[in-house]
C-alpha cells in the first residue's frame, strides 16, 4: 500500500483539535429495520456537515508557504468544496472551487459563505474537472483533489480509527464509494486494527464506476441521482488498487433505496443525511440478507441536502408506505355528490389533502365526472379498507400514483 496506518495516525495528529471527533452511537431503530446490529458514525456533525473536513485539513496543512500564498483549487459537487473553503479560510489560503452547475444551491451558498471563489461549470464533477485543470494551469494554483491524493485519503481514514476505538468488535463497515478516498483510507485503517473486518462499498447504481473497474464491465454511467456526492465517472488511480485489495464487495444502490435511507435517518434517527451520506444504509436496505445478525458500522458521511428535496423524499416515502394514497373515482355530476364523498372519507378515517375534478375526460359519460382525491391513511390495511368501501358504494375507485400495492 502506498498509504499506511502510520500515515493515517500522522493525519490524526494534524486534525486533532481542529476537526470534531464525531459521535459513534448504537442505532436500535436502524437495527430493527435492517436485521443487523447497527452503529452510526455521525460525520454530518462536522462544521461543514461532512467527513471532508478531515482530508481537506490534512492536505492544506502540508502546503509550503509559497503554495499557501498562491492559493489552492478544487473541483467538487459540494462537500469537498465546503471543507476546502472552510479550512483554507482558517489558514488564510485563497481558494477557488469549481462546482457542477447541478450542485444543490445549499452547497454552493455554503461554499461561498466561507469566502471561496466559486466557478460553476459542467453538468458533472468530471466536466467540472476539465475547467478546474484550465484554471490550475493558468494561475499556478495547488490542486486539492477530492479523493486521488495520499493526504486526503489518510485524513479520511481517521474515521475508522475512531469507530473501532468506540466499538472494537464490529464485523463489517459499509462505506459510501464515489472516487474511493473515503473507503480507501478507512479500509486501510480498519484492516490495520482488525485484519478480519469486512469492508463493503455502497455505490450509486447510476454511477457504477468502481463496479465496472473491478468486474471489467461497461455498465452505463450517468443520470440524475440523489447521491450527487458519489456520482463519479472516474475512479481514483491511487484508490483503485486499495479497493481491489481490501474491499470485499460493492453493492449498487438504486434511487428508491437511497430515498428510503435518507428518510430513515430523518424519521428514525432524527438526523439529516444527504443521498451520498445515506448510501451505506441504502446498501443494507437493498441486501438485508448480507448483513443479518452482524455488527455493522455505518458512516453517515454527509448531511448537506436541499430542504426541498428532503421534503419531497418524505412525501414520497409516505406514498410508498401507503400513508398517502390517491384515489380516482367515477361519480355522477350532480349537486351534493362532492359533499357526500367528503363526508364518507371522513367516516372512513381518511384526511383529504387534495381534490381534482375532471369533466372532460372522454372515458367519462357526459353526465359524469372523474374525481381524484388524495388522502392520508393510517397504513396499507386502512387504504385497502377505504378502497373496498368505495368499490361497494359504486364509485369504481382506482388507485393512482401509488408506490405500494393497495389492491
Amino acid at each position: 500500500m502506498s498509504i499506511t496506518i502510520a500515515d493515517i495516525e500522522a493525519a490524526r495528529r494534524v486534525i486533532k483539535g481542529a476537526v470534531l471527533r464525531t459521535p459513534m452511537l448504537p442505532a436500535p431503530k436502524l437495527s430493527a429495520l435492517t436485521g443487523a446490529e447497527v452503529y452510526v458514525k455521525y460525520e454530518n456533525l462536522q462544521v461543514t456537515n461532512s467527513f471532508k473536513d478531515r482530508g481537506a485539513l490534512v492536505k492544506l496543512a502540508s502546503l509550503s508557504e509559497a503554495e499557501r500564498k498562491r492559493g489552492v483549487i478544487a473541483m467538487s459537487a459540494g462537500n469537498h468544496a465546503q471543507a476546502v473553503a472552510y479550512h483554507a479560510a482558517r489558514l488564510k489560503i485563497p481558494a477557488t472551487i469549481v462546482m457542477p452547475v447541478t450542485t444543490p444551491a445549499v452547497k454552493v451558498a455554503a461554499t461561498r459563505s466561507h469566502g471561496a471563489e466559486v466557478v460553476l461549470d459542467g453538468e458533472t464533477v468530471a466536466e467540472a474537472e476539465s475547467r478546474c485543470g484550465q484554471i490550475l494551469a493558468d494561475r499556478g494554483l495547488t490542486l486539492v483533489h477530492p479523493y486521488d491524493d495520499a493526504r486526503i485519503v489518510s485524513g479520511q481514514g481517521t474515521i475508522a480509527l475512531e469507530m473501532l476505538e468506540e466499538v472494537g468488535d464490529l464485523d463489517t463497515l459499509v462505506i459510501p464509494i464515489g472516487g474511493g478516498g473515503l473507503i480507501s483510507g478507512n479500509a486501510i485503517a480498519a484492516r490495520a486494527v482488525n485484519p478480519k473486518i469486512d469492508i463493503i462499498g455502497a455505490e450509486c447504481a447510476l454511477y457504477p464506476s468502481f463496479w465496472n473497474a473491478l468486474h471489467n464491465e461497461h455498465r452505463p454511467i450517468g443520470g440524475a441521482t440523489l447521491a450527487e456526492g458519489i456520482a463519479v465517472k472516474n475512479v481514483g488511480k491511487l484508490t483503485l488498487p486499495v479497493v481491489r485489495e481490501l474491499v470485499s464487495e460493492i453493492i449498487l444502490v438504486d434511487e428508491a433505496h437511497l430515498e428510503r435511507a435518507v428518510n430513515a435517518y430523518l424519521t428514525l434517527q432524527k438526523t439529516m443525511a444527504e443521498g451520498a451520506g445515506a448510501a451505506g444504509l441504502a446498501a443494507m436496505l437493498a441486501k438485508p440478507e448480507r448483513f443479518a445478525g452482524k455488527r455493522v458500522g455505518l458512516i453517515l458521511c454527509g448531511g448537506n441536502i436541499d430542504p426541498r428535496i428532503l421534503s419531497s423524499i418524505m412525501v414520497r416515502e409516505l406514498e410508498r408506505e401507503l400513508k398517502i394514497v390517491s384515489f380516482r373515482l367515477t361519480i355522477p355530476d350532480r349537486p351534493g355528490v362532492l359533499g357526500h364523498i367528503a363526508t364518507r372519507f371522513g367516516e372512513l378515517g381518511a384526511n383529504i389533502l387534495e381534490v381534482h375534478h375532471h369533466r372532460l375526460l372522454l372515458d367519462v359519460p357526459a353526465k359524469g365526472a372523474k374525481l381524484d382525491v388524495t388522502v392520508e391513511t393510517r397504513d396499507g390495511a386502512h387504504a385497502r379498507d377505504i378502497l373496498a368501501a368505495l368499490t361497494q358504494e359504486g364509485y369504481r375507485p382506482v388507485v393512482i400514483e401509488s408506490g405500494g400495492a393497495v389492491e
